[in-house]
């Protein structure tokens, strides 16, 4: 069974490697795409990435995830702080998602100290710059695949006892 993995970058997100390398990297979006891409082929993983500035649109992505995607990794950018539409998306796909950050959202203004998506999500990694990404990746294949070892044994389990409940 192929594992289908949705990236989604949000806000500004296309213009790193020239915005405010100092706090997250050199790294371009198009680099980072193309590691992920790499690293998820190495594994046999089907990933799509889509980025938009527009909180519509990655609402959109969002719900065309659903039947899709076995997990998301969201880079929410700045909407992570405001946006309840990206939470309620989230929410409704009912999809495992990892949220990530370039930088420690802890370590900055307070303002940006509290995301309203993470509490949608599996977990959140922060501040390792392009490195969250693939943390990311790494964290919701790991995620999925735990699920379907205790689906599996749920299931098996199950079989079990409805043979046990036919003698």
């Amino acid at each position: 069974m192929t594992t289908r993995i949705q990236v989604v970058h949000g806000p500004n997100l296309n213009l790193l490697g020239t915005r405010e390398p100092e706090i997250y990297g050199r790294t371009t979006l198009a680099e980072i795409d193309a590691e992920l891409a790499r690293r998820a082929a190495e594994r046999g993983v089907e990933l799509r990435s889509v980025q938009s500035n527009s909180e519509g649109e990655l609402v959109d992505v969002i719900q065309r995830a659903k039947g899709w995607a076995d997990a998301i990794v969201i880079n929410p950018g700045a909407f992570s702080h405001t946006s309840l539409a990206l939470r309620d998306a989230l929410e409704a796909v009912a999809i495992p998602t990892i949220e990530v950050h370039l930088s420690n959202i802890h370590a900055r203004e307070e303002l940006r100290a509290r995301s309203l998506t993470a509490g949608a999500c599996v977990g959140l990694i922060s501040g390792f710059r392009a490195q969250s990404y693939y943390l990311g990746l790494d964290a919701a294949l790991a995620h999925v695949e735990s699920t379907r070892r205790s689906h599996g044994k749920r299931q098996r389990k199950a079989r079990g006892q409805r043979a046990r409940d036919k003698r």
